[in-house]
């Protein structure tokens, strides 16, 4: 059925009669006549009861106009959806982290992106967690957070804040009394992360790897509330920033230690390919990240 048909009828049984209907579709009431007989035809039966002060519904007309006000309005949302996006204001963004402590924050985030923006859908893809650059290029998600800037000319670095990854230890573990510990240290460790490749690990990639160390044991528990239980038994480390622990009950039996004399700082980064910088919705996401992240420091105690 053509919309004009649908238009036709909502217009003649809100306005009650076919002069005022005839001004509002910009239609002569000859022509408005026409397509109401043209309708019937099509449908087999008639919409209206006519009279002379009043056009009436007829049954079937009653259910036509429900539809017609439907559809009418489902088409109107609709372009004003396509309105919106072409503006840049509206748009899914579909993120991930190469680093697994962001996503104890990011559904908070998204949270109150939601109240603040009802026009911009966040989806969280943890499956690209471990190779959240080559899913960017390939469009698969729309922005990384991750703690290596890439090198990509296709690609806008936007760096977030600074941090510190500590050892978590037992305070009877041998270690206790060292000031910091040496990448040495880690040969006769259980290390516990997160999840498997290495690769993924900051500790590893940014002090093991390049010391040439393997502890001796890795687990890789995926819960951490199970990694700490472990760590409280003295049944192993886990490294982790401060900052990604505020939300757990942390026993006064475990301790942190720096790694390496310097500390194992990195730096977290915003990625988004260039071509998207300048639209609204990706502007207005990124400001908020900016605004909720600043605040996290790499020397935050408990």
């Amino acid at each position: 059925m053509d919309i004009k048909y649908l238009r036709l009828v909502k217009t003649i049984t809100e306005e009650g009669n076919m002069a005022n209907s005839s001004q509002k579709l910009f239609l002569t009431q000859s022509a408005l006549s026409h397509q109401l007989r043209e309708l019937e035809q099509q449908l087999g039966f008639k919409v209206f009861i006519r009279s002379r002060n009043r056009w009436k519904l007829t049954e079937e007309g009653e259910e036509l106009y429900k539809m017609a006000k439907e559809v009418l309005h489902t088409i109107q949302h609709r372009l004003s959806s396509i309105k919106q996006i072409q503006s840049g204001a509206k748009g899914v963004i579909k993120v991930s982290t190469e680093c697994y402590s962001f996503y104890q924050g990011l559904p908070g985030f998204i949270q109150k992106m939601g109240l603040l923006y009802p026009d911009i859908e966040v989806d969280l893809v943890l499956e690209a967690t471990h190779q959240p650059i080559s899913k960017l290029l390939s469009g698969a998600i729309d922005m990384a957070f991750v703690t290596s800037k890439p090198e990509n000319e296709l690609l806008t670095n936007i760096p977030l804040f600074e941090d510190e990854i500590f050892a978590l230890l037992h305070k009877e573990h041998g270690y206790n009394g060292k000031e910091y510990l040496e990448a040495k240290d880690f040969n006769d460790v259980h290390l516990i992360i997160h999840s498997f490749p290495l690769e993924t690990v900051s500790v590893y990639e940014q002090f093991l790897k390049i010391h040439k160390i393997n502890p001796i044991k890795i687990s890789a528990i995926p819960l951490t509330e199970v990694a700490l239980d472990m760590v409280n038994a003295n049944m192993g480390m886990v490294c982790m920033p401060k900052w990604a622990l505020r939300s757990f009950k942390l026993s006064e039996d475990i301790i942190f230690k720096r790694i390496g004399s310097n500390g194992l700082r990195r730096v977290h980064y915003l990625v988004v390919r260039k071509e998207d910088r300048q639209k609204k919705y990706i502007h207005d996401f990124i400001s908020n990240v900016e605004e909720e992240f600043i605040s996290i420091k790499p020397s935050s105690t408990f």
